[in-house]
């Protein structure tokens, strides 16, 4: 065996969120949340990324119609029910964390309840300590894309400064309940998406209001107080606890060596990217972000001690997902889109891409750790990694996916060089290892697990669960940490 570039301890698992996997949408107390009332259109684009606008009508609509077909993460994959077997595969895999979101809607159905849901409680607590029972680092997501329908019905979402109070009620109450047993916290998924994709992120929803992205902002804010109350929570409950900030991060390079194509690039990463690190991990707004407020007229109210919450409770270390890169240019007339993380990008003529036309660049995680150890001198985090494909179950009951491998090797051959280079790295959660309902598309044909769910699009199917050939690769992986890939 090749000596591998992976510390001692690092933390090798996976990543689910509850809104996508748990299903159970209307058991035991949970009220309905962003993704309950996202509908599944098999007509859609699939590589044009297109944010659905969740309008007030629809949500009415969707409270009255029980539809699990039309509505496809409501079924999720059951993990509600199957989380036990679910988990003992990730750790036949080995797995060493296993990355899980608490749905807000099942803890505080009500939005402001006096006091929590116990059953929805007691689901979570019997989660955590059947990943403690396989050796497994649970890492808790607080916040993941599913914003409560209740929080937009009473509060009007994160445009309303009541949900930081009872966003760190909230965390209070998991904090307490798992000291002890969860080491590691996500505040907010994927923070950065909030600009685009303010309803699942935010649950703001006026979109034709004349300061609607000022809202989008207002809402961020917000996120950023709680986000700091929260880390001086947790380290006040458990001085053990890791917090972290989390983003999706769009790595950008320029289109061409001309200096305005680099000149966008850097603007793009900066408000795409680097402004919600930089509060988040550094504690203040920057230079660029109050320019750009300026140029759009957008002004925020920051109450007393906001900045100083901010300031004083950063993260302890840098969360990020990973799926694609995009370039910048000065002149994007002669250039192509093609889909992404949230929003379509523009093209890069030497990446190849996957079926929903994600382009896939491995060197680019190399190149973003590197940019972001340099920048924050935190550890990083890989929370999400992985790309969608289409898999097929074969009649003798197998499922080869050497494509999935293939992505899978080359990334984490470049987060090995990453660490060569100095990167401080805690760990990597790959997202999806069971399949499960896409967060953008609500399609389950869009398929990123180690294990194969029998399931299709329409919810049809024995929900059986398989290996792929893919979770005996990664199996193996984690048994050489990393030297034999």
């Amino acid at each position: 065996m090749t000596q591998s570039l992976f510390p001692e301890g690092f933390l090798w698992g996976g990543a689910l969120s509850a809104c996508q996997a748990e299903g159970a949408y209307n058991i035991d107390g949970k009220s309905l949340t962003i993704p309950d009332v996202m509908k599944f259109n098999s007509n859609n684009d699939r590589k044009v990324t297109k944010q659905i606008k969740i309008n007030r009508e629809m949500i009415e609509e969707a409270k009255n119609d029980p539809d699990t077909v039309k509505y496809p993460k409501r079924r999720g994959i059951d993990f509600y029910h199957t989380f036990r077997e679910d988990i003992a595969l990730f750790a036949e895999m080995g797995f060493k964390v296993f990355r899980y979101s608490i749905a807000w809607a099942r803890v505080f159905p009500g939005g402001d309840d006096a006091a929590p849901n116990e059953k929805a409680l007691q689901f979570y607590d019997q989660v955590i300590e059947e990943c403690l029972k396989h050796g497994m680092e649970p890492l808790i997501t607080i916040s993941h894309f599913d914003t409560p329908i209740v929080l937009i019905d009473k509060f009007g979402g994160w445009y309303n400064r009541r949900l930081v109070d009872l966003y760190v009620n909230y965390c209070e109450v998991l904090f307490k309940r798992y000291k002890g047993k969860v080491k590691y916290w996500v505040t907010f998924n994927e923070i950065n998406m909030s600009v685009k994709a303010g309803a699942k992120t935010l649950g703001i929803i006026e979109y034709d209001a004349p300061n609607y992205e000022e809202m989008l902002f207002q809402g961020l804010h917000h996120q950023f107080v709680a986000a700091s109350r929260a880390t001086r929570l947790a380290h006040e409950i458990d001085p053990g606890n890791q917090i972290g900030s989390m983003v999706a991060y769009f790595t950008t390079y320029p289109y061409t060596c001309k200096p305005e194509d680099a000149l966008q690039m850097q603007k793009d990463d900066q408000m795409k990217n680097q402004f919600f690190l930089d509060v988040l991990n550094l504690g203040e707004y920057p230079y660029y972000a109050k320019t750009y407020f300026k140029d759009k007229n957008i002004t925020l109210h920051i109450e007393d001690g906001d900045l100083d919450s901010i300031r004083a409770h950063t993260a302890d270390y840098v969360g990020m997902s990973y799926y694609n890169s995009m370039i910048s240019s000065s002149d994007t007339e002669q250039l192509e889109l093609t889909a992404g993380n949230v929003h379509s990008v523009y093209k890069n003529p030497h990446l190849p891409e996957n079926e929903w036309g994600w382009q896939i660049d491995p060197v680019g995680l190399r190149y973003t750790l590197n940019l972001v150890y340099d920048r924050y001198n935190k550890p990083v985090f890989i929370l999400e990694n992985s790309s969608g494909f289409y898999d097929k179950l074969n009649e003798d009951g197998t499922v080869n996916d050497p494509y999935r491998i293939e992505f899978l090797r080359k990334h984490i051959e470049q987060m090995g060089l990453a660490i060569q280079d100095g990167v401080e790295m805690i760990g990597y959660t790959m997202w999806g290892p069971i399949d499960m309902i896409s967060s953008s598309t609500s399609e389950m044909s869009k398929r990123y697990g180690f294990i194969y769910v029998d399931q299709d699009d329409y919810g049809n199917g024995t929900m059986k669960r398989t290996r792929k050939d893919s979770f005996y690769w990664y199996q193996n992986v984690i048994r050489t940490n990393g030297a034999e890939l």
